[in-house]
Parts: structure tokens; C-alpha cells; sequence
């Protein structure tokens, strides 16, 4: 389980793996209003619709949600959004924002997730998530949002005061800064018991309790429940070629991701041209061995298998032998999502009919807790 990033809050946020989650029930946090109470334990997650999804995307979110959607029980609500305001920070054309939209849904539901089972919408279909976004903003501190990882990268903290830095500086926008807020506004709408997380993502979800926290206390009031951690089980998937880099659709090189629709020929080629070392046998050494170490991450991911459990079984393997073996546990993942995928992409009034009747549900679910923290605030 991955470290929780120490923040002022009222209390340190709990952290559920997966595996824990399949034989628990989601924790209870504390009272909310009474019309909310009888809410059903909410899972909520969202992703940019910024095109094709790569691996490392689909082991780290879809995936998971497709298993939350098969093994949570009828009780749990699960709220799937894809968060359109967010890719405004850095915007698409319109035309190619709105394609991926559809893509994105269709990768979602590829990826195993069911719309029956589920409320899958598109952000911006929901005003509220605006709404309370500039409410929070008015609450949410400067000091605390400078701070956040994500933010102080852009910015470039470094003692770097060239002219080249300092214009970036001032090209960065506001949006880039504010927006944990509006992702603070999304899980918090929903009464949300658990975000599913990468252990690069709990300081936004910290950012987010505390603002809960701060709003309840400053009104003397449990309007916002406080959502906890849901570790997603797979760590970051790194860069076929540099694996000390994460892997990214932003790579100019295609050969360091393998993507959702790649073909078996293509991920086969992608895989066989991997990096790893000149170290005879298969282990696990993330730090001295990262190109077998991605690797092993990603058939660990795909079998929900510990990666000491995945290196033993190559142990043996020649490098040549152990990527075609992980070639066969990729493919034998991917060739059904990506059918599927194809299949979903074909049919887009299914598509469009799926996000319209899930924003409807959303709409009506964010509502109740809109008009109660208005009703706090004064608003109404």
C-alpha cells in the first residue's frame, strides 16, 4: 500500500487496496445531511478526454473500474465521469475535444465497464461541477494550492531565473493552478465515500478532504462527506524506451507506449523492442532493472498478480523468452477491448445516448448537494 502524504487536515486519510475493497465494505465517513444519509456508499473517478488511451491508462484507471463495476456489490454506486472542464487547461481544437469525448466513452465501456451498473457522463453535461468549483475557489488557499506537486512542475521552483523561465512563468494560466479545486468540486458533489488513486493522486485527494473539512467546520455543519482512499493496485507504467519516464501519448516516439488500439503485430513489435538490461535471468529491481521491472509491473497488472509472484515464474526466461511472454499476457488483454473499442467507435448514437442518460442521473444526484451547500452559504 503506498504512502499518504502528510497534510494539515483534521485527520490522515485511510487508504483501501483493492484487494481489500473486494472482501469490505467501503468506509463510512461522517454524518452528512438528512436527506443524504441513506445515500448509497458512493465509489466517484473521472478521466481526460485527451484520445487514445495507452496501457499505462488502462492499468491504472479503466481497467480498474471495470473491475469496481464486476465486483462491487449492488449496493455501491459507482460514478464515472470524463472530465472535458479539465482538458480546457490545455485545450484541444473543438472539433477534436468533442471526438474524444465519444472515444473516451468508448474506451470506458470497452475497458469493462457496464452503463447498466454504473452513471457514466460527460463533466461539463452537469453544471453543478461549475458551480461549486467557484464556491470552493473562495474558500481554497493560495498557499495550500501553491504547493501541490503537479503546480510547483510547471512553475519550475528550481533556482532558474533565466528569461526563458521567467516567461513561462508568466504564460502559465490560472486554470492550471486552480484546477485540484474543481476536482475537489467533482468528488465532493457526489458525497463521495472512496476515489480510486494512483499514489501520485492522494495529494489532490488530501487538497479535497481538506477543503471538505474547512467548509464543514467553518459552517458548523457535515454538509461534504470526506472521501477516502482507494489505492488502485497497479503502479505507474513507464516508458517502454526510457523506463525512468513515465509513459505518455505526449511522447513524439509511438515505440515507447503501447496503445488501446494497437494491433497484436503492434504491441508484439512495440514489446520486442523494449529496453532492459544486459543482466541474465528475471527479477524485479526497480531501480537497478527498470526496463524488466516495467515489464513485470505491467503482466502484475494485468493479472493482478504480485510482481515478486510474476518474477518468479520468468525467473528463468531468457529477456527474449520473457517479452514473448509478455507479449501473450498484453495481447490476450488488449484484443478484446480493442474489438470492443472498435465496435463502441462504429456507434455513436449508443454512445451519445449512454452519456446523456448518465449526466441526467448525475445531474439529479450533484443537485441535492448543491442546493444544500448553497442553502449553507446563503445562496438560498
Amino acid at each position: 500500500m503506498g504512502r499518504i502524504i502528510a497534510f494539515p487536515t483534521r485527520r490522515a486519510a485511510k487508504a483501501l487496496s483493492f484487494r481489500q475493497f473486494s472482501t469490505a465494505a467501503p468506509p463510512t465517513s461522517r454524518n452528512v445531511p438528512e436527506q443524504l444519509r441513506d445515500a448509497p456508499q458512493t465509489i466517484f473517478s473521472g478521466i481526460q478526454p485527451t484520445g487514445i488511451a495507452h496501457l499505462g491508462n488502462y492499468l491504472g484507471a479503466l481497467s480498474a473500474w471495470g473491475r469496481l463495476c464486476a465486483r462491487s456489490p449492488p449496493s455501491t454506486r459507482l460514478i464515472f465521469s470524463i472530465v472535458d472542464l479539465h482538458a480546457l487547461t490545455v485545450p484541444p481544437p473543438a472539433d477534436l475535444l468533442r471526438e474524444y469525448k465519444r472515444q473516451c466513452a468508448a474506451m470506458i465501456i470497452a475497458s469493462g465497464v457496464d452503463p447498466k451498473k454504473c452513471v457514466l457522463y460527460v463533466q461539463s453535461a452537469v453544471p453543478a461541477h461549475a458551480e461549486l468549483c467557484w464556491i470552493l475557489t473562495c474558500m481554497a488557499e493560495f498557499g495550500y494550492l501553491s504547493r501541490m506537486t503537479q503546480w510547483k512542475s510547471k512553475l519550475n521552483i528550481a533556482d532558474d531565473a533565466s528569461t526563458n523561465n521567467r516567461e513561462a512563468q508568466k504564460n502559465l494560466k490560472l486554470g492550471l493552478f486552480a484546477y485540484p479545486v474543481l476536482q475537489a468540486a467533482d468528488i465532493l458533489l457526489y458525497q463521495t465515500n472512496l476515489v480510486p488513486v494512483g499514489d501520485d493522486q492522494v495529494q489532490h485527494l488530501e487538497l479535497t478532504r481538506h477543503i471538505a473539512d474547512r467548509f464543514n467546520a467553518r459552517h458548523k455543519v457535515d454538509v461534504f462527506r470526506i472521501p477516502e482512499v482507494l489505492l488502485t493496485p497497479t503502479p505507474r507504467i513507464m516508458s517502454l524506451k526510457n523506463p525512468t519516464k513515465k509513459m505518455s501519448k505526449s511522447d513524439p516516439t509511438p515505440a515507447t507506449r503501447i496503445m488501446i488500439s494497437d494491433t497484436t503485430d503492434q504491441i508484439a513489435k512495440k514489446i520486442r523492442g523494449a529496453v532492459t538490461d544486459s543482466i541474465t535471468g528475471i527479477t524485479y529491481e526497480p531501480v537497478s532493472r527498470p526496463g524488466v521491472a516495467n515489464l513485470i509491473d505491467i503482466v502484475a497488472g494485468i493479472l493482478e498478480q504480485p510482481q515478486a509472484d510474476v518474477a518468479e515464474q520468468y525467473a528463468s526466461m531468457t529477456h527474449g523468452e520473457f517479452k514473448a511472454a509478455v507479449t501473450d499476457v498484453v495481447c490476450a488483454e488488449m484484443a478484446p477491448v480493442r474489438r470492443r473499442f472498435e465496435e463502441l467507435s462504429a456507434d455513436p448514437e449508443y454512445i451519445d445516448l449512454v452519456l446523456k442518460k448518465g449526466a441526467e442521473k448525475a445531474s439529479e444526484i450533484a443537485q441535492i448537494t448543491l442546493d444544500e451547500v448553497k442553502k449553507t452559504i446563503g445562496l438560498l
